[in-house]
């Protein structure tokens, strides 16, 4: 089925990206989800094209442009049939024999730590999971992370700290379309994940109100009944006033805080210096927009904060989404049903693909690798001893900052990214993959990263692979195949066994991904993030099952999963949830008289992350063809930059450059760039958040010039 016209080119602001609906699947049809965003659509794929599924919560019958063009990937001219060696072709037994004697000799002068891995937000629970256990049983090496460092990390640890459990939203997706409420601080779902937007428009038409906290006139905020257009890097001093003007008008809920929570005298005398026009100043917000926005949370019956990679990407993401929840905790909403805080995960298995051990500092089922209990857990499903399990490594920027260092890894084994577009300060980053002695990309296209490396496996895409996601409500997912992959390609847990094997341990990595998933079940019993109750079976029965859903005795019933885990208690030891005072400090990088302006950076409907994928699709490549630099008439005219122009951007770290659009959706002082070409994150700033190293993605300062 084709879809309809209006999704083809730029997506109309309705968004509803609604093409014909079945009301059974096609002959023939396999099951199985969209290969982009956390939303996880469920979508039939037969014949090489795709029809939504209407059994699935998240798009019900919706799909965006990324979905409908999905399978046109898969039989694409670009598509890696053969193992690459320094660009040639090769036989699968050549590269991997090479890769697995080039991983011995490094580790025999390096150690174990000589070797790195780095994972993706996409791969399947399966595969994350028996990439940690790569990393750590074959390689013995603590140098492990993964791209979605780069996407969840602040508000994950944001959420761990106050609630003592990270899922991105705490309740199904369908709660939106029933709360009186909603504030979106820092998500442009609108672009983002169109489907999404049909609960804020159920929520809406039943007299349900919008809240966009963005400096940006965005799509979504153009939906919003109010629009809080905020200062690059001040969304946690708006959080502050917020806060404030919460507690001095009356709108704590004081049962609600005394029974279910702690810490919030100490959060009440932090934000009293944060009177409604000093958050003004710092943020740009007016004082009668931020009350007309408490009002709006406050008296609602049934209200929610939801946070995305705006408020997120920053050194201080965790004491931003930190001060969310606390607006959220006083306001009684978390944990309440109806109501709650909750993250807009990003990334297709963000919130899976940091639950089972690709993150340098967890185990599988969102256990801490310093824990002395789970580590003999894990263990001893692995089959080794607890100390024979590396402790925890360097997060994702640190790793690919110290590759190739005296002191760094000089290998690498990269699955599932593309660090040379995505990464911060991205040149660094290429110049850092460049000395290495080995790099080593499993891909299904040369990806910009994949096209330096020594050696290229190619892998199986979505719809040739079988395996599970976990979107952002926890819902865990059933992703089947579809087609059979080409003559050729192997899947990662193929590749992963292959150099296993070489390197004497392959029967502890099985290629059957229900064979892994029966592993990890076991490996995550117990954990935070529990999936030992869950099967294929009832996946496919139930589509889907909320974790936590331990196992039970047999005979007896079986867990029904956990869509709504704070109903009754929080995941805290003492089960209240926890107020932690946060004070707001200026973003990293200030602007100044060499740098006078902000750059923000984000994504646009027709791509996705890197662009690796959606770049080699024609329909997407029609409607955004190339990078462009987002400015404010005012700048424009003062810089003499008409629509059109070539633009370079300059910052500290570098120079990129793009189409100039001119239009008032921006502030004056500030420019936006997407980031799916190369260009924008060679300008981003590296600065790490303390507790969550996630880098300051969302605002740096550069200044502009009109190319000639």
């Amino acid at each position: 089925m084709k879809p309809p016209e209006s999704t083809i080119g730029p997506m109309p602001i309705s968004l509803s990206a609604e093409g014909p609906v079945m009301s059974r699947p096609p002959v023939g049809a396999a099951a199985t989800h969209c290969p982009y965003c956390a939303l996880q659509c469920g979508m039939y794929v037969v014949d090489g094209e795709v029809t939504p599924r209407t059994d699935i919560p998240a798009n019900a019958g919706g799909l965006c442009q990324k979905g409908w063009t999905a399978a046109e990937l898969l039989d694409s001219p670009e598509r890696l049939t053969s193992p690459l060696l320094r660009g040639s072709p090769v036989s699968w037994d050549e590269a991997l024999d090479f890769v697995a004697a080039r991983i011995r000799a490094i580790q025999a002068k390096h150690g174990p730590d000589g070797v790195a891995v780095f994972g993706g937000g996409g791969l399947t629970n399966e595969k994350a999971y028996q990439l940690g256990k790569f990393a750590r049983v074959a390689l013995r090496t603590s140098q492990i992370d993964y791209n979605g460092r780069f996407c969840m990390s602040s508000a994950a640890a944001a959420a761990n700290r106050a609630f003592g459990m990270d899922r991105g939203l705490p309740f199904p997706i369908t709660d939106i379309g029933a709360a009186d409420a909603v504030m979106l601080a820092g998500a442009n779902v609108a672009e983002t994940m169109p489907p999404f937007v049909r609960h804020l428009t159920a929520m809406r038409a039943n007299g349900g109100r919008l809240i966009v906290v963005d400096p940006r006139l965005t799509r979504t905020a153009k939906l919003a009944d109010l629009h809080l257009r905020v200062t690059p890097g001040t969304d946690l001093a708006l959080a502050l006033g917020l806060l404030h003007i919460a507690i001095a008008d009356g709108y704590g809920d004081e049962g609600y805080l005394a029974e279910r929570t702690s810490g919030f005298d100490e959060v009440r005398t932090s934000v009293s210096a944060w009177w409604p026009e000093r958050a003004e100043r710092v943020t740009g917000v007016p004082v009668a927009q931020m009350r007309e926005a408490v009002r709006i949370l406050g008296r609602a019956s049934r209200a929610m904060i939801l946070t995305g990679r705006g408020a997120e990407q920053h050194a201080k993401g965790t004491d931003t989404v930190t001060a969310f929840i606390n607006l959220a905790l006083t306001l009684g909403l978390p944990g309440r049903q109806g109501s709650g805080y909750g993250c807009v995960t990003g990334q297709g298995n963000g919130q899976g693909g940091r639950e089972h051990g690709q993150k340098a500092d967890q185990l599988p089922g969102y256990r801490k690798i310093g824990d002395p209990a789970a580590r003999a857990h894990v263990a001893a499903v692995w089959g080794v001893s607890p100390a024979d399990l590396p402790g925890p490594g360097r997060s994702a920027y640190e790793l690919l900052d110290a590759l190739g260092t005296p002191r760094g890894p000089k290998a690498l084994l990269l699955f599932g990214s593309n660090p040379v577009i995505s990464a911060p300060d991205a040149t660094r980053v290429a110049e850092r993959l460049a000395s290495l002695d080995l790099l080593v990309v499993s891909d299904f296209v040369l990806s910009e990263t994949a096209a330096m490396a020594d050696v290229v496996f190619p892998t199986t895409q979505w719809a040739e692979e079988e395996g599970t996601m976990t979107n952002l409500e926890g819902r865990v997912l059933l992703r089947r195949q579809a087609v059979p992959p080409p003559s050729g390609v192997r899947s990662d847990l193929s590749i992963l066994y292959g150099i296993a094997d070489r390197l004497g341990c392959g029967e502890k990595f099985p290629t059957d991904p229900r064979a892994v998933f029966e592993e990890l079940r076991r490996a995550s019993e117990g954990g935070t993030a529990d999936y030992s109750g869950i099967t294929y079976e009832r996946i496919a029965a139930e589509t889907g099952v909320f974790w936590p859903c331990p196992a039970v005795e047999p005979g007896e019933e079986p867990h029904p999963g956990t869509p709504r885990p704070f109903l009754d208690r929080f995941a805290t030891p003492g089960g209240r949830a926890r107020l932690v005072p946060v004070e707001h400090r200026p973003a990293a990088e200030e602007i100044d008289g060499d740098y006078p302006f902000y750059l923000t950076t984000g994504r646009v409907l027709a791509h996705y992350q890197s662009g690796a994928q959606t770049r080699r699709i024609r329909p997407l490549t029609q409607a955004s063809p190339e990078v462009f630099v987002e400015l404010h008439p005012d700048l424009a005219e003062r810089l003499e930059i008409t629509p059109g122009d070539r633009v370079r951007v300059l910052s500290r770290r570098g120079a990129a450059e793009g189409v100039a659009r001119v239009n008032g959706t921006i502030r004056p002082d500030t420019v936006f760039m997407p980031f799916h070409w190369d260009g924008a994150n060679r300008l981003t700033n590296p600065a790490l958040d303390p507790v969550s190293r996630m880098p300051e993605f969302k605002v740096c300062a550069v200044n502009l010039e009109r190319v000639a």
